[in-house]
């Protein structure tokens, strides 16, 4: 929309070529004498007026005085004002010194240089900056109020507050009036920005709108971390207030105005609890100089593996995985950020032991991340014997062939989904730990399984559906109300795998301490606030039924068994054996291959539940995959 006061800039060069005339008639008439002036300094007056109208208009038409909208004035033009009359001041100054040195002219009191500098100052930007006023006023004239303005309580008293503050007051057509501020910088309590008070921090927001009969509320803080966008939101929602949250540059750029206009989420902010800690100290003494391998390098686990390992500079990196696409985007990444590492991309399926095998020969790895799994719950309702295949088969492969090549370190990457199981994926995840831990038993070495929960935006989980289904103007899918997960980022789980290889010494379980399991549909929640959305009345939730192979509720460690701390304060290790080992494990391995190949996918069901403690797995297939849990 075009402002509603404009002035063409022919008309301001016009007003400079008046202003520039009275400047230096004022120089001489506040140095001399009136009748002084035209008496005796007649002569100069002339030739200066001549060369300031010249020289000055020129200069400012080079320093691009003329290509502006000054009702957008800033302290940037004022600085553009002061070089640019300055600059034609001394142009003017040298010449007027020069001609009055070759006598051109006999009386010239050099001190109204000086004068005229300050009067153009004063005059070219008062002229500027007077337009910027006058399209001010007007725009408020003609944006006449058509409601009741509503008072408006800004969080955030930095440059996005400060800036929110301005346009709310330009603009009274928008019908926000700003009455105060909340920052927690104690240093700006009772400052005012652009007359607007900053009366508290944000936790002080329900007593404000209490005092200040706030009516909305708009959030100003473009890097507000999640837990201060959960406060504000949660406040406004019980007080009923409505509140706003300030749009990215890209969206103010792009005029973008539809539901797709959503504030950028960042996956940490959906946690409900603070991140782990990261200890680097052990970690560097395992990865620095030594071969590494990452089977399922091109997974969202594997990928983020690789980023953290590659920062500890390893004599070589090896990127193994089935998946051509994803595991060259992970070299490329990778290669770009890091182009002095050794690295080396594998395409390799872990269910051949043969071709598996003869990489590890190939690359002689020294520690070995095994994240290669088939994990998508519902798909593998459908995929029984894929599933075994992968997790179960390609994990005792990887093992078979860290035995031979003597690796000294391995760690497998499982789930919470492996206890208790109620789905394939989390049999067959529960069975490929026990083959580690067995291996670990047997070699003597520090093989260890890492197990977490659900990884926030990770390819396939809910997060990015969700995101998805928000852009889309929803509705979310959620299956059931009471449906609970425990979540962490993928940077926290690789950390934590990462960890696990330095602490190990051979047959843990390494558990996260993930705080409280987080229902869905708070997630859910969460994630339409945090994008600036209201949930029931901008994106609904609907509920769509538990799925095949899922629980209300998981588990993250075995009933009975004792788990300690470890030399991390978040991670702890699970102590205790399984029932499942030995030849007995070899020979349910084996069965469930020789089914696996026949498609006896039923029997591969029976024998689970038999071989897996508290194990429930259907026999019911669903071919449902939209739902989300």
């Amino acid at each position: 929309m075009k402002p509603k006061f404009n002035i063409r800039n022919r008309y301001v060069l016009i007003g400079d070529a008046i202003l520039t005339v009275i400047s230096i008639l004022s120089a001489y008439i506040l140095r001399l004498e009136f009748i002084e002036v035209f008496s005796n300094y007649y002569r100069s007056l002339i030739w200066m007026l001549g060369l300031s109208l010249l020289i000055k208009l020129l200069v400012y038409y080079f320093f691009g005085l003329y290509r502006r909208m000054w009702i957008y004035a800033s302290m940037r033009e004022l600085r553009l004002v002061i070089t640019a009359v300055t600059v034609a001041s001394a142009l003017v100054s040298a010449v007027m010194l020069l001609l009055f040195n070759n006598r051109f002219f006999i009386s010239f009191p050099r001190s109204v240089l000086i004068i005229d500098w300050i009067t153009s100052i004063i005059f070219v930007g008062g002229l500027r900056y007077g337009l910027r006023m006058l399209a001010e006023s007007g725009n408020g004239r003609n944006g006449a109020k058509v409601n009741k303005q509503r008072n408006t309580l800004i969080i955030g008293a930095g440059d996005a507050g400060a800036l929110v503050a301005k346009e709310l007051q330009k603009n009274s057509q928008l019908n926000l009036n700003p009455v105060g501020f909340l920052d927690d910088d104690a240093n700006k309590f009772k400052q005012q920005i652009h007359g607007i008070p900053v009366i508290g921090k944000i936790r002080d927001l329900a007593k404000a709108i209490e005092t200040k009969n706030i009516q909305e509320v708009v959030i100003a803080i473009p890097s507000a971390p999640g837990r201060i966008v959960r406060i504000v939101t949660e406040v406004c929602r019980k007080k009923r207030i409505p509140f706003r949250t300030m749009p990215g540059l890209y969206e103010l750029l792009g005029g973008k105005v539809s539901i797709s206009r959503l504030r950028e989420v960042d996956i940490a902010d959906l946690l409900r609890r603070e991140p782990a800690q990261m200890d680097d100290t052990i970690v560097g003494s395992i990865l620095r100089d030594r071969r590494v391998m990452v089977t399922g390098a091109g997974g969202s686990i594997g990928t983020e593996l690789c980023r953290q390992i590659a920062q500890w500079g390893p004599e070589e990196l090896v990127l193994l995985g089935h998946g051509e696409n994803s595991i060259f985007e992970t070299y490329l990444e990778i290669k770009e950020n890091y182009p002095d590492l050794k690295l080396s991309a594998s395409i390799t399926d872990v269910r051949d032991l043969d071709r598996v095998g003869n990489e590890f020969k190939r690359y002689h790895p020294q520690v070995v991340f095994h994240a290669a799994a088939h994990k998508h719950v519902p798909l593998m309702e459908n995929n029984v014997e894929e599933c075994v295949l992968n997790n179960v088969i390609g994990t005792k492969n990887v093992i078979e062939c860290a035995k031979q090549m003597d690796v000294e370190r391995l760690v497998m990457i499982s789930t919470d989904k492996a206890i208790r199981p109620v789905s394939v994926m989390g049999a067959t995840k529960r069975l490929a730990e026990m083959l580690v831990l067995d291996a670990a038993e047997r070699t003597e070495k520090p093989f260890a399984v890492v197990r977490f929960g659900n990884v926030l935006g990770s390819r396939g989980s809910v997060v990015p559906l969700f995101k998805r289904q928000i852009a889309y103007g929803g509705p979310i899918t959620v299956t059931h109300p009471k449906m609970t997960r425990y979540f962490m980022t993928i940077p926290e789980a690789v950390h934590l795998v990462l960890q696990a290889a330095g602490i190990g010494k051979g047959g843990e379980t390494f558990i996260l301490n993930m705080g409280e399991q987080v229902r869905i549909v708070d997630l859910a929640e969460d994630l339409i606030r945090l994008s600036g959305l209201e949930p029931g009345k901008d994106i609904e939730i609907i509920f769509t039924g538990i799925r095949e192979g899922e629980k209300l509720s998981e588990d993250l460690w075995n009933e009975g068994r004792h788990f300690e701390r470890t030399l991390h304060p978040d991670i702890f290790s699970e102590e205790g054996e399984d029932t499942l080992s030995g030849d007995q494990l070899s020979q349910a391995v084996a069965l469930l291959t020789e089914l696996s190949r026949k498609g006896q996918w039923e029997e591969i069901i029976n024998q689970m539940n038999k071989l897996i403690p508290n194990a429930e797995l259907s026999k019911l297939r669903s071919s449902d995959l939209s739902k989300v849990s």
